[in-house]
């Protein structure tokens, strides 16, 4: 059982000099070296820690990791204390930045319903930094999003991935292409006026774009000199067929689910499977192809293709030996977007253990996306992302009162 001791007490500041403090906060807050303790550190690289501190360096890498006992704050850092720490968190997959608070034409540029197959699109050119969903998940401890082109189409584009922080894509971009997002289902023909229609249809016009990428290649590699007539679609489709870049597939019922694991045996590329609310119907055919899960949002409503979803479905997966991560997903309606840390609370209370629910939604994650020598976890040489909580981050009632992204706080306000 987890044991979270007393509310630190507040302190009682009036507000001008709260208001100098944060200012001053702000101005030092590139090239401060900061200590982060907790009551209770979860490090999701080895056990947890009581009474633990974090220490992160200028640079904004994390320099040690360990008990207060066994660490000494060096003079000169910014000490930082909660109740309960965690790394920055993870959400796995979004349309965040690209689709906006507003739901309105000009902020939603997750589906480009001009075509159903366009790999060539590019999340990092419709990334919107200061969208407002941005800075709503960082307030839950959010400082990673894996976002970009959604669901819908049977090929919407690239994803990217960004840290939650600065005012253009520059400023938050880590990987510009992080997947190619792919789907599966009834959703594509709704979406383009019933083309390709069929399921079958659907399958068999993806696997022609495949092999239309292959020949691509054979034939500019067959050319002496300079290649020309270039093909920006079969140039990112190379990609996923080189294995440089996972195909991202949405599959909710168990027929696109082992329609995509029989695309994946056929042309051999790194698949991750999306939203998957089947999944739980064919655990021995997604174990057997070695396929990660990122599972729909634990909360998403039960309809459609979603109908045979249930809450246990993260669980079941991880007691199978599946890795699988959590998402925001994308939601047509207010508040537009979900926060993975209540999707990750939600799966814990529907079975999967403390830590194996916070894995979801960080170390996890961060393995399947394959940032994990980045973000994830608190280790020496990561990156300095934190979510500091006054209580259980499962809890409704705590909240995330300091975020830190690579030893930047972004956030210290605790609502």
């Amino acid at each position: 059982m987890r044991t979270f001791p007393m509310r630190r007490p507040v302190r009682g500041l009036a507000a001008p000099v709260l208001l100098a403090a944060a200012l001053a906060a702000f101005a030092t807050s590139a090239t401060a070296q900061l200590a982060v303790r907790g009551e209770m550190v979860y490090t999701m690289a080895g056990a947890p820690l009581r009474d633990g501190v974090v220490l992160v360096g200028a640079n904004g890498r994390i320099e040690r990791v360990g008990s207060a006992a066994d660490v000494n704050i060096p003079s000169g850092y910014r000490t930082l204390q909660a109740k309960v720490v965690t790394p920055g968190l993870i959400d796995a997959h979004a349309v965040i930045g690209l689709a906006g608070y507003l739901n309105q034409a000009h902020d939603q540029d997750q589906l480009e319903r001009s075509d159903p197959i366009q790999p060539s699109l590019r999340a990092v050119d419709a990334y919107n930094a200061r969208e407002k969903l941005v800075e709503w998940v960082r307030e839950f401890g959010v400082t990673t999003l894996h976002t970009g082109h959604g669901p819908g189409a049977l090929v919407s584009g690239q994803t990217v991935l960004v840290k939650t922080r600065g005012e253009t894509i520059d400023e938050a971009v880590f990987d510009t292409l992080a997947a190619v997002a792919m789907t599966l289902g009834p959703e594509v023909a709704q979406a383009y006026n019933n083309k390709p229609g069929t399921r079958s249809r659907g399958v068999a016009m993806l696997r022609a774009r495949f092999v239309e990428a292959r020949n691509y290649a054979q034939k500019r590699a067959r050319t002496t000199g300079e290649p020309t007539g270039r093909n920006l679609d079969s140039d990112v489709l190379l990609a996923v067929l080189d294995g440089k870049v996972p195909a991202m597939i949405t599959a909710q019922r168990a027929t696109e689910i082992l329609a995509a694991l029989r695309l994946q045996q056929e042309f051999g590329f790194r698949l991750i499977l999306d939203g998957a609310a089947e999944s739980h119907l064919v655990i021995d055919e997604i174990r057997a192809a070695g396929v990660p899960v990122i599972l729909h949002p634990t909360m998403a409503r039960h309809g459609g293709t979603l109908e045979n979803a249930t809450f246990e479905t993260a669980i079941k997966l991880r007691e199978a030996g599946i890795p699988v991560a959590l998402q925001s997903g994308y939601e047509s309606y207010v508040p537009k977007t979900r926060v993975v840390l209540f999707e990750a609370a939600m799966a814990a209370a529907y079975g999967l253990p403390f830590e194996h629910a916070l894995a979801t939604v960080t170390i996890d994650a961060a393995r399947i996306l394959g940032i994990d020598g980045k973000v994830g976890s608190l280790e020496a040489g990561k990156d300095g992302d934190l979510a500091l909580f006054d209580g259980d981050p499962f809890e409704f009632t705590s909240h995330a009162c300091e975020v830190i992204i690579e030893g930047v706080v972004v956030k210290e306000v605790c609502r």
